[in-house]
């Protein structure tokens, strides 16, 4: 129903800034809670960020917090990854993806330990240094 579909990745300087880009297409009104997971080689997913698409509320992990900043442009059904301050354990296949908002979602924001159903492709994205 919900099709997702990742953008912007490639190789950043130690230091810099990316920009990475979700558009999603389909069924979008009724899946409310957006977010971005990332895998780094060897390692388990995690979630990095993630925004409700009604109040704007977004969470973040606390490794990328004041660094990255998600955000959303409901016209466009896109949804960003604002990557700032990038070190080498940024390195990962980033993830986009979608699921419904539940009651709690709508006051707490959309927590990434919850169950997506819907997800891109994925992206690398490569800091160097």
């Amino acid at each position: 129903q919900v099709q997702l579909v990742e953008s912007g990745g490639g190789s950043v300087q130690a230091g810099g800034s990316t920009r990475l880009s979700c558009v999603a297409s389909g069924n979008t009104a009724s899946q409310k809670c957006m977010a971005w997971f990332r895998r780094a080689p060897g390692k388990e997913r995690e979630g990095v960020a993630s925004i409700h698409t009604i109040n704007g509320r977004a969470l973040y992990h606390e490794t990328v917090q004041g660094r990255f900043t998600i955000s959303q442009d409901n016209a466009q059904n896109t949804v960003y990854l604002q990557m700032n301050n990038v070190a080498s354990e940024d390195t990962a296949v980033y993830y986009c993806a979608a699921r419904k908002a539940t009651g709690l979602d709508s006051l707490r924001g959309c927590g990434t330990h919850d169950d997506f159903n819907y997800w891109g492709q994925g992206t690398q994205v490569t800091v160097s240094s």
